[in-house]
């Protein structure tokens, strides 16, 4: 089975308080039984710590038995630096604006490289002059560009429920995009 990733996204670039936000996020996780509070090498980044899943994931996702209790990457890890997070896999750049509804994929995946830095939170479309937060294009496939993310090792599968996702996102204060990524 290839190891892969559900990234969780709040559609902001420079989200405000995201370390704070986070550990908010993670201590409710915790409180549901969702993830372990103590951080263990579950992970898939980097020094691999992350809090390993919990019984009350399987409340959570529509196939809990699909839920990766027995992999050695099954925990969910905080990402709080600015990235870009899109499929690995068959990514096509494709991208819209909301205003004038014209393909401006290119323009804009050009535009990440004064994204990145953080040189700028926003894009302006080509074609109408649009201005907006990168986020609030419109993407065929999911993908997100923040400050904040948050990684579930293995839990792609077994699908969140629309429910978890909305209450993630509540809480968040902000809409999420969920990201698939095969490794």
């Amino acid at each position: 089975m290839a190891e892969q990733q559900t990234i969780l996204v709040p559609r902001i670039s420079s989200f405000p308080g995201h370390e704070a936000r986070a550990r908010a996020i993670v201590r409710w996780l915790v409180q549901q039984g969702i993830v372990d509070e103590r951080l263990s090498t579950c992970g898939g980044l980097g020094n691999r710590m992350a809090h390993a899943i919990g019984p009350g994931a399987r409340r959570v996702v529509e196939r809990p038995q699909l839920l990766p209790f027995d992999r050695p990457a099954n925990g969910l890890e905080i990402v709080s630096k600015r990235c870009i997070y899109t499929p690995t896999r068959d990514f096509l750049e494709e991208a819209g604006c909301p205003e004038c509804r014209q393909e401006i994929g290119e323009a804009l995946f050009d535009s990440l490289e004064e994204w990145m830095p953080g040189r700028t939170d926003n894009f302006i479309c080509p074609e109408c002059g649009h201005e907006d937060d990168v986020n609030g294009f419109l993407f065929l496939q999911p993908c997100a560009f923040s400050n904040l993310g948050f990684v579930f090792n293995g839990w792609g599968a077994a699908g969140f429920r629309q429910s978890f996702l909305d209450e993630f996102a509540e809480r968040l204060g902000h809409p999420v995009a969920q990201v698939h990524v095969d490794l």
